[in-house]
């Protein structure tokens, strides 16, 4: 393949624009807004339309739980790299109060949770963190909160 492409590919742009034609996510009108260059943190939203609407018009929960199911997968691996891996393990949802106009939730991945990461694994052993994820209405109230745990361990060495 053309280097440039495959640049691009692994660029937080290019992974940013692949997710947001993904069909599940474009499909559920879900658009990550932003990706730092260091996939530190990222920034997703969620439109209210008539096709991500539940019988009393308000968010689906599954379009919300969508909205923010693999960011912190997606994240963590590229800060740990190849030699890592890194999985969604499970997650609950609450549902606080409907989720009308546009919704949006961030993450953030900060060298506290790398620090702990590598340490926990370092003897090969797996590490199942469990990060918070807010999901808040356009004017700032939280609509629903999540708890994503993940399942991370170094990838075993070859004899």
């Amino acid at each position: 393949m053309h280097k440039r492409f495959l640049e691009w590919i692994a660029s937080a742009k290019g992974v940013r624009q692949l997710i947001n034609i993904y069909g599940p996510y474009f499909g559920a009108g879900v658009k990550v807004t932003y990706i730092n260059k260091d996939f530190r943190q990222a920034n997703v939203s969620l439109p209210l339309r008539w096709y991500n609407r539940n019988y009393v018009g308000v968010h689906f929960g599954g379009s919300l739980y969508s909205m923010i199911d693999p960011f912190y997968m997606l994240l963590l691996m590229n800060n740990l790299g190849k030699d890592y891996i890194v999985w969604d393990k499970s997650a609950d949802i609450e549902f606080i109060k409907p989720g009308t106009g546009t919704v949006s939730a961030s993450f953030i991945v900060t060298d506290e949770m790398l620090t702990e990461i590598k340490a926990k694994t370092a003897n090969g052993d797996k590490f199942l963190p469990t990060y918070s994820v807010i999901i808040t209405n356009e004017d700032g109230e939280v609509i629903a909160r999540a708890n994503k745990t993940l399942y991370i361990r170094l990838k075993k060495v070859a004899a």
